[in-house]
């Protein structure tokens, strides 16, 4: 694709040199540049792309796009140019997202793009649909948390929205294999980097707002403006879907030019969801007025798939094809994941992080069996909001019987640091009932040596994670492996 074509749209303030050469790939990582490359600089909070330009032009590149003028007349000053084409943009981060979209040749439009954004729920949602839709027939995508799908083909995800090179990329392969929909998490953070602009989303899904990410953002208010900004970037031919129950629900329609569609399970809107029972086996709902029965527990789980039921109707799938598709779905990896040992103990495996997660899955679990033992395992992500650490702490000596205080990923911080944090959120009561284990491998040997017959152990934090991250050191830990071994070792007793 020529220069030109790729540069369309991405605010250009200036140019030189030949704008209608031939570009062969697009980067914004000096180590993939290779002959015939566009490189795009881009400050980041690792390291700045413009320092890397002279790397660049040594590797091939053909064409060099930057923001920051000093810094790139510092690398390019004494440098052999020769034929090097030179863009100057407004905004490196917001142009390197459309010149990737222009050069793959713009697949968001040609395929059905659905994203949903909010603090929890997104990978179950996206997971569901992605289900639900191939079930129905349809060839899909999905770009999550867990693992990237172009149709059938599983690659694993490095973020929770990817760059936006790799997005473009993997939509052009949806496109390419006949991929008619994606389903896409949208964070915060890959808003605020731009990494989604450009994109033309058919539909966006908002989920809810609590407290996360604001090591990142600094405040609340502007974790809402990030999570917001998707919305108001939907075209007026998109559809943004939202759950009214939770007090910023309309706060993020308020200046979209989407049909907005509304969900509650609490009110009137314009789909509906009840708990009617609800077990470890699963929940019986009713939508819009009729019953179906799934394997999801949890009233979290409810507003899952009453946005998964929502977003199939409003894209054109009949009421009883959702729902009866919505009766054969089981729940995303490492969310919710119950695994039955001896003395019919019930071990749970969930991702739950934050505050508002870890009592949602605390609260189902007491709800569903008020007089069962509930042992709750837990730690906090090293390098991350500090904040929120005595606030589960709190939770979970709220709901939990016994409390077992442990490692997550501590990162560069001390485990022993995290889970003081973690202790300050307990009053006298909640320590007394608590044990604090750095090792989350004996930590969990300990919670089911210690469970009762028939209690519930919540393993919460690391879900579909198979690994562990201590100082610089990343290690494989699958806590589905590690409970099976246990189980194991029990029975053999």
């Amino acid at each position: 694709m020529t220069l030109d074509r790729i540069i369309q749209d991405s605010k250009v303030i200036c140019t030189a040199g030949n704008m209608s050469k031939d570009v062969l790939s697009v980067c914004s990582d000096s180590r993939k540049v290779t002959p015939g490359a566009l490189f795009v600089a881009v400050r980041g909070f690792a390291g700045n792309g413009h320092d890397y330009i002279r790397t660049a032009i040594g590797k091939g590149a053909c064409a060099i796009a930057y923001d920051d003028n000093d810094a790139a007349l510092a690398q390019l000053e004494g440098c052999d140019t020769g034929d090097l084409a030179l863009i100057r943009v407004e905004d490196s981060r917001y142009a390197v997202a459309i010149m990737a979209s222009n050069f793959y040749g713009r697949p968001s439009e040609k395929l059905t793009l659905v994203g949903i954004t909010g603090t929890n729920g997104k990978t179950t949602t996206v997971t569901l649909l992605h289900r639900m839709f191939t079930s129905l027939g349809y060839n899909c995508g999905l770009l999550s948390t867990i693992a990237n799908y172009v149709g059938d083909r599983r690659s694993e995800a490095v973020n929770t929205t990817s760059d936006p090179i790799t997005i473009n990329s993997l939509l052009s392969e949806m496109v390419d294999c006949g991929c008619g929909y994606c389903f896409m998490e949208v964070s915060s953070i890959g808003v605020h980097q731009q990494r989604v602009a450009g994109l033309k989303f058919s539909a966006g899904i908002f989920s809810n707002l609590t407290h996360d990410h604001l090591d990142y953002h600094g405040t609340f208010a502007e974790y809402l403006r990030c999570k917001k900004l998707f919305f108001d970037t939907l075209p007026a031919d998109a559809y943004a879907i939202t759950n009214i129950d939770d007090r910023n629900g309309m706060v993020m329609m308020q200046n979209t030019k989407a049909k907005v569609v509304t969900c509650s399970c609490r009110s009137i809107a314009d789909h509906t969801c009840r708990v009617m029972e609800q077990s470890f086996e699963g929940v019986m709902l009713k939508i819009d007025g009729m019953e179906t029965w799934s394997r999801l527990i949890g009233m979290h789980n409810a507003y899952n798939l009453l946005a998964v039921y929502a977003t199939a109707v409003t894209l054109g799938t009949r009421p009883e094809e959702a729902l009866t598709a919505i009766s054969a779905l089981g729940p995303a990896p490492g969310r919710l994941e119950n695994m039955r040992g001896p003395k019919d103990i019930s071990v749970i495996i969930d991702y739950a992080h934050t505050p508002d997660a870890l009592e949602n899955v605390l609260k189902t679990l007491r709800e569903i069996s008020p007089d069962r033992e509930l042992i709750c395992l837990f730690g906090c992500g090293g390098d991350r909001d500090r904040t929120k650490r005595p606030e589960m702490g709190a939770i979970a000596q709220k709901y939990a019987d016994r409390i077992i205080v442990t490692s997550d990923n501590s990162r560069s911080e001390k485990t022993s640091d995290i889970m003081a944090d973690i202790k300050e959120g307990m009053d006298i009561s909640g320590r007394a009932r608590s044990l604090f284990i750095e090792d989350r491998k004996e930590a969990i040997r300990t919670a089911i040596m210690l469970a009762k017959e028939g209690a519930a152990v919540l393993l919460a934090g690391k879900g579909h994670e198979t690994y562990q991250i201590i100082g610089d050191c990343k290690t494989h830990f699958d806590e589905k492996e590690i409970v099976a071994e246990i189980f194991n070792e029990q029975n053999d007793l």
